[in-house]
C-alpha cells in the first residue's frame, strides 16, 4: 500500500487487526494476543476525548498527568475533556526525568486514583507505565510528538539510582491515541528524532541476527516483518517530516507503533535496541554537565551511522575477524562510570569471551563468515543512504550537530558496549582490536 493510500480511514490497518488478535504470526503458528485495548489515530481528536477513554473502563477517579510543555499543547485539553469522567485537575510535572526518583515521586502524586492518562512522550509515557505497572493500575497515552517508539512497547527506559540507564518491565497502554494535528505542529526536532529512532532498526537487526547466529541468542523475525513495508514508505517521504507533512507524520506513527508492537510480541527490547542504544545511553549515562540536552533519538540516529560504519566495515573484510579474551578493565570502568560500575562490570562479563568458549566462537564465525556477510546485508542500509535519510528528515548526523565533545563521543563508542549484556558489531571490533580505527573516524 503506497503512501498516498494511506489517509485517516486506514491510517491504523494492520494495528487493528494486531490489537483484535486477528494478526497471524507465522513464524510462531499462531495468531498473536497482545494487551492493548485500542489505538486511534486520526487527523483530529478534538471533542473525542471523553468517548475513547470511556470506552476502556479505567475506573472512577482519574489522574491526567502531563509536564509544562505537554499541557499546553494537549494535555489540558485533556483534563477538561475528562472532567465529567472522573478527571481531577491535572497532575504537571516540571522537567521530568525517566528515573527512580522521580518515579518514586510521582507513584506518591497519584495514590488514590483509580487509573493514570498520560499525555507526552517518552519520558512522560516511561514514567507512567513503569509507575502504573508496579501496581496493576492501567493506563492510557495520548501522544504529542512523534518522538520515540516506546509509546506501544512494554518496557520503560530508566535511571536507576546507580545512574545506568537500563530498559525495564513495564506494561502496554490500554489506549494509545494519536491526534495528527498536534503531532505534525509539533518541534520539528521532535518529529526528527523518532526518525532517528526507526532508523535505528537496520543497524540493530544485523546485531541481533549475527548475535543469534554467533552465539545462539533468541531472534524473532516478527517483530521486522510488520514494519518494513511502512518503513520502506516511511524512508520515501522522509523529507516531509520538518515540513509537519500530515501523511508523512502519520507513516511514522505507524513504523513507530508497529516497533513498539513487535517488542510487545517477544518481551524485549532487542528488536530496537542494540549497540546504537548503547552508545546513546553511555551519553545519556556518564556525560554529566557535557550533555547538550539532546533528546535519545538525534543520539540513537548519530549512533546508528556510527554502528553501520562498524558493521558494514567488518563484514566487507574477506575473513572473519579473529578475537582475543574480552578486555575488563575494572578500574578504568569505576573511574569512568561511578556508582553505575558495578552493574556495568556484571553486564560485561555476562557476555566476556576467553579459553575454549572463545575458541568456540572465533571457529563458528569463521565458518559462518561468507554467508553471514550475505544474510546480513539484506537488512542493511548503506552508510551513505542512512546519512542522506537523517539529513533529510532534519536529525543530526554527526556528534557535532549534537553538540557533543568529539572525544566524549568517541568515549561513548569505545566504551557503551560495557553496559549491556547484548552482544553487537562493537564487541567484535573491540574483541578483534579493530574498534579503534572505526573510532578514529567519528565526526
Amino acid at each position: 500500500m503506497g503512501l498516498a493510500e494511506i489517509d485517516s480511514r486506514n491510517w491504523t490497518s494492520l494495528i487493528d487487526d494486531i490489537v483484535t488478535g486477528d494478526f497471524y504470526d507465522a513464524e510462531a503458528g499462531k495468531k498473536v494476543s497482545v494487551p492493548y485495548e485500542s489505538i486511534v489515530f486520526e487527523q483530529s481528536l478534538d471533542g473525542q476525548e471523553e468517548a475513547l477513554i470511556s470506552r476502556l473502563k479505567l475506573g472512577e477517579k482519574l489522574a491526567v498527568v502531563a509536564d509544562e510543555n505537554t499541557y499546553d499543547v494537549l494535555g489540558g485539553r485533556v483534563a477538561r475533556a475528562l472532567k465529567r469522567i472522573g478527571s481531577e485537575p491535572a497532575i504537571v510535572l516540571k522537567n521530568p526525568h525517566a528515573d527512580m526518583q522521580t518515579a518514586a515521586a510521582l507513584a506518591d502524586q497519584l495514590k488514590g486514583y483509580d487509573s493514570v492518562i498520560a499525555v507526552g512522550s517518552g519520558t512522560l509515557n516511561d514514567l507512567c507505565k513503569y509507575v502504573t505497572a508496579q501496581d496493576g493500575r492501567r493506563y492510557a497515552v495520548f501522544a504529542t510528538a512523534a518522538s520515540m517508539n516506546g509509546y506501544t512497547s512494554t518496557t520503560a527506559s530508566m535511571t536507576l539510582d546507580s545512574g545506568l540507564k537500563v530498559s525495564l518491565p513495564a506494561q502496554a497502554p490500554a489506549g494509545f491515541f494519536v491526534d495528527m494535528a498536534v503531532s505534525a505542529a509539533a518541534p520539528s526536532h521532535l518529529t526528527a528524532s523518532g526518525f532517528a529512532d526507526c532508523i535505528a532498526r537496520s543497524v540493530a537487526q544485523v546485531d541481533w541476527w549475527m548475535s543469534h547466529r554467533v552465539l545462539g541468542t533468541l531472534y524473532r523475525s516478527v517483530p521486522f516483518d510488520i514494519q518494513i513495508a511502512d518503513e520502506i514508505e516511511l524512508n520515501k517521504c522522509a523529507h516531509l517530516l520538518p515540513k509537519g507533512d500530515i501523511e508523512a507524520t502519520a507513516r511514522l506513527y505507524r513504523v513507530l507503533t508497529l516497533c513498539g508492537l513487535g517488542i510487545g510480541f517477544i518481551g524485549m527490547s532487542n528488536p530496537g535496541s542494540m549497540g546504537e542504544h548503547q552508545i546513546s545511553h553511555y551519553i545519556d549515562c556518564f556525560a554529566g554537565a557535557r550533555h547538550p540536552g539532546t533528546l535519545h533519538g538525534q543520539q540513537v540516529g548519530v549512533a546508528s551511522l556510527t554502528m553501520a560504519r562498524i558493521q558494514q566495515g567488518l563484514l566487507a573484510q574477506d575473513n572473519a575477524p579473529v578475537m582475543k579474551p574480552t578486555p575488563i578493565d575494572t578500574e578504568g570502568m569505576k573511574q569512568r562510570m561511578g556508582g553505575a560500575a558495578a552493574d556495568c562490570i556484571q553486564q560485561l562479563q555476562r557476555k566476556a569471551l576467553d579459553g575454549d568458549a572463545l575458541d568456540a566462537v572465533n571457529q563458528k564465525l569463521a565458518a559462518l563468515w561468507p554467508e553471514l556477510q550475505r544474510e546480513l546485508r539484506q537488512f542493511m542500509i548503506p552508510v551513505e543512504e542512512m546519512e542522506k535519510l537523517l539529513s533529510d528528515a532534519g536529525a543530526p548526523t554527526t556528534a557535532a550537530d549534537l553538540g557533543i565533545d568529539l572525544e566524549f563521543y568517541r568515549e561513548a563508542v569505545r566504551h557503551g558496549h560495557e553496559m549491556r549484556d547484548r552482544f553487537s558489531f562493537v564487541d567484535i571490533a573491540a574483541n578483534a582490536g579493530q574498534l579503534e580505527q572505526f573510532i578514529a573516524i567519528q565526526t
